[in-house]
């Protein structure tokens, strides 16, 4: 993200040297760290949160196909339930014979 090379700290350095003072720097430079520190615990937090939220999100999905799969199968399941009710219907019916309705008299 940002690119601090050695000469950049090195002018912060002796910037902070003359604007804070020599008897100042250290426990200023305690401080900053301290509260870098800080920052990047905090940042460090929301990252895991995060990460937690899309991994969480990412199941809800799952079990939504996963649940999606099985009402499929249950339709198909059913539907082949019906197409061997209806052939085995169709083959328990009289057999029609040329030239004659099935309802007409013999």
């Amino acid at each position: 993200m940002f690119e601090v090379g050695f000469s950049e700290l090195l002018m912060v350095g002796l910037v902070a040297l003359l604007v804070i003072g020599p008897e100042k720097l250290p426990k200023a430079a305690r401080i900053a760290g301290f509260w870098l520190g800080k920052a990047r615990s905090m940042l460090a937090g929301v990252q895991a949160e995060i990460r937690q939220e899309l991994m969480v999100e990412e199941m809800r999905q799952l079990a939504r196909q996963h649940l999606d799969n099985e009402e499929m199968q249950q339709t198909v399941n059913d539907s082949e339930a019906a197409i061997q009710d209806i052939e085995a219907t169709l083959q328990a019916l009289p057999e029609a014979k040329p030239g004659r309705h099935n309802d007409e008299p013999a």
